[in-house]
């Protein structure tokens, strides 16, 4: 049995491209020798074909923003220290005029441009980026919402207060311009105003939008909130799923799929059931895109993986991925470590010791990525919550074809549970593990995504053993001893997605994920990684003024660092997390903590903290060298 995975690209609203007709092809089971050269097949065998063919297509179609000369031009030339500065530029003219320019630019410098050159060139013709926005203040923001009142700690709910304004920095509407010159641009079109990320990441991301949208219930901004939801329903009747992020150079992957996740917060938060009514088809077509493109057979099961064939380096990353890539000799090797790039940046987690594959284990660097090749845990627990919540809308709708749509989706959830407890449970670990599709077996590595089908409900809630097993491999790691949170691995390689940092969605799910279980242990152990979590946020923010997008384990409100680009403040989704889990445990958290634990010793470093009114009093020691 041959899976299939369909490269799909840009179209504008009003033309029904190739890309389209592929994917309705694709969704109405139309062989795959039917569908174009373009399809790429993966052998379940598994023997993973990563050859290039002449079809597969680029990043996306522009040959400013996606592929092309000009862009190789610009991006080598390292005028700008960050990769992302340049794609987010917008054009002055057309973009055939802007090509017919930069043709005239390099024939007047013989096609040696020096960097000065450059630099004058790209000032002459493109914008600097931002020129895609107007200042917008979100129209339903409150300066108290209800949720503020239930916090007890004065301090706290001050926090919680100023992280209710951040909001304002954070929003973004795009200008009417954009919508009638959509070529001049890389970003998508959306029709309604989004809340971002922050720092570097100026437009809408696609998995930290869940995060954002379950602050933004909470501080009671309904309308904003619809909106971006809109926005991706929209988008996935453009594009057939929704992009990484929004922009055009992110078309060819996309990242966790937690819209039906957004949408419930939403209609559990309004009682709009409505919504979900009128929209549950569009998320079923994301559904079925996933499942049509993503699923591989494991052990006579089948399950997804990330990953999503397009030729070239990250236009965003251009300049890193061309260095770095630089170490194979062979185009097509290249070609195979750009997707291999693309799959980490789509599962999120770009980078991590998490997609390293060399001689069997997780060791390695950039250049032993196999993202293609690991089953992830919580890709298919978030398509089983898909599953069910597209039950649950369907079950809404309350007429005969709806109701068999409902068990037809409580079947295919049963099919994906199913499936994960019998390829990625671990009866010696006791807990979910991501495959190795290469090596045919379970990746032993600690990543709190081994959690997550707690966090959507995807395990047996009668199994009364469960949370011990659960509670044993947290205390096996030493999990509860770092003073800034859970890392995201125990593997420090100076990725981002590695020891030390700390992640604010993996927080969440995290807690989320052991309260669920029935068992007063894991509950207290979910309110104290929560508490040192938000703490360490508070302290940070005290100290800086800022949010971050990641933090520290070893320092509690230390930020973290590592990775491709500088540490980026705003930050919307641990603005959302942090606020999510303060209304959680508004009558318990607390600022003061008096508490001072002695941790481990954890590769010859011993970390030891005191915190006082929420602020640390005392470092006993530092790590030493080897996290050097």
């Amino acid at each position: 049995m041959l899976q299939t995975r369909l490269p799909v690209g840009k179209r504008r609203s009003g033309h029904v491209g190739p890309v389209v007709v592929i994917l309705l092809c694709c969704l109405l089971g139309i062989p795959a020798t039917v569908r174009g050269a373009a399809l790429v097949a993966k052998d379940v065998s598994y023997i993973v074909d990563n050859r290039q063919s002449e079809e597969t297509p680029p990043s996306c179609p522009s040959e400013i923003y996606c592929h092309g000369d000009l862009l190789r031009t610009v991006q080598m030339s390292e005028i700008f220290p960050d990769s992302k500065t340049f794609v987010d530029m917008k054009m002055r003219k057309s973009p055939n005029e802007t090509l017919d320019s930069y043709h005239v630019f390099m024939s007047t410098h013989n096609n040696n441009p020096s960097k000065a050159n450059v630099q004058e060139w790209v000032e002459a013709n493109f914008e600097k980026p931002g020129a895609e926005f107007e200042n917008w203040t979100p129209e339903d923001w409150k300066e108290t919402p209800k949720f503020l009142e239930r916090i007890k700690d004065g301090d706290l709910r001050q926090f919680a207060s100023k992280l209710n304004h951040i909001w304002h920095e954070l929003g973004r509407k795009m200008t009417s311009d954009v919508a009638l010159n959509p070529d001049q641009y890389s970003i998508i079109h959306v029709d309604n105003p989004v809340i971002v990320p922050g720092g570097r990441f100026r437009e809408f991301y696609y998995w930290d939008s869940y995060w954002i949208v379950k602050g933004l219930l909470l501080s009671e901004m309904y309308s904003t909130t619809k909106g971006m939801l809109e926005n991706f329903l929209s988008i996935i009747q453009r594009f057939g799923f929704i992009p990484n992020g929004g922009r055009i150079y992110y078309s060819m992957r996309s990242q966790p799929p937690l819209l039906c996740g957004m949408v419930k917060a939403y209609v559990d938060a309004t009682n709009d059931t409505k919504f979900a009514m009128d929209n549950v088809m569009t998320l079923e077509r994301e559904f079925l895109f996933f499942m049509n493109n993503y699923m591989t057979e494991v052990n006579e099961y089948q399950l997804a993986t990330y990953g999503y064939k397009s030729s070239g380096p990250r236009p965003e990353s251009y300049r890193e991925d061309i260095l770095s890539a630089s170490i194979f000799e062979r185009e097509d090797d290249k070609q195979d470590y750009y997707c291999e790039l693309k799959a980490a940046a789509e599962s999120g987690m770009d980078f991590s010791s998490r997609w390293f594959i060399k001689d069997g284990t997780n060791s390695g660097n950039l250049t032993d990525l196999k993202c293609r090749s690991i089953v992830a845990v919580e890709l298919n627990a978030i398509l089983y919550w898909n599953a069910r919540i597209i039950a649950e809308f369907y079950g809404y709708r309350n007429d005969i074809s709806s109701i068999s749509k409902k068990e037809e989706y409580l079947a295919k959830a049963e099919e994906l549970k199913k499936a994960i407890n019998a390829v990625l449970w671990d009866e010696q670990e006791g807990v979910w593990l991501d495959y190795d599709l290469i090596n045919k077996k379970l990746r032993k590595y600690f990543t709190p995504t081994n959690l997550s089908p707690l966090w959507v409900g995807c395990y047996d809630q009668k199994d009364t053993n469960l949370p011990k097993r659960i509670l044993a491999y947290i205390d096996r790691l030493q999990l509860d001893r770092y003073p800034g949170g859970v890392p995201n691995t125990l593997q420090n390689t100076n990725e981002q997605w590695d020891f030390p940092n700390v992640w604010a969605p993996m927080q969440h799910m995290l807690v989320m994920g052991l309260d669920s279980l029935d068992n007063a242990e894991a509950k207290e152990m979910a309110f104290r990684w929560a508490q040192r979590w938000v703490r360490g946020n508070y302290i940070a923010y005290n100290s800086t003024n800022a949010m971050f997008e990641k933090y520290d384990a070893q320092e509690l409100g230390g930020h973290g660092g590592g990775g491709e680009y500088d540490v980026q403040t705003g930050f919307g989704w641990t603005n959302g997390a942090a606020m999510d889990l303060m209304n959680k445990y508004a009558d318990r958290m607390t600022t003061v903590g008096g508490e001072y634990e002695e941790k481990p010793e954890d590769n010859g470093a011993l970390v030891a903290y005191s915190v006082n009114t929420g602020i640390i009093a005392t470092i006993i020691a530092f790590f030493v060298g080897v996290f050097g």
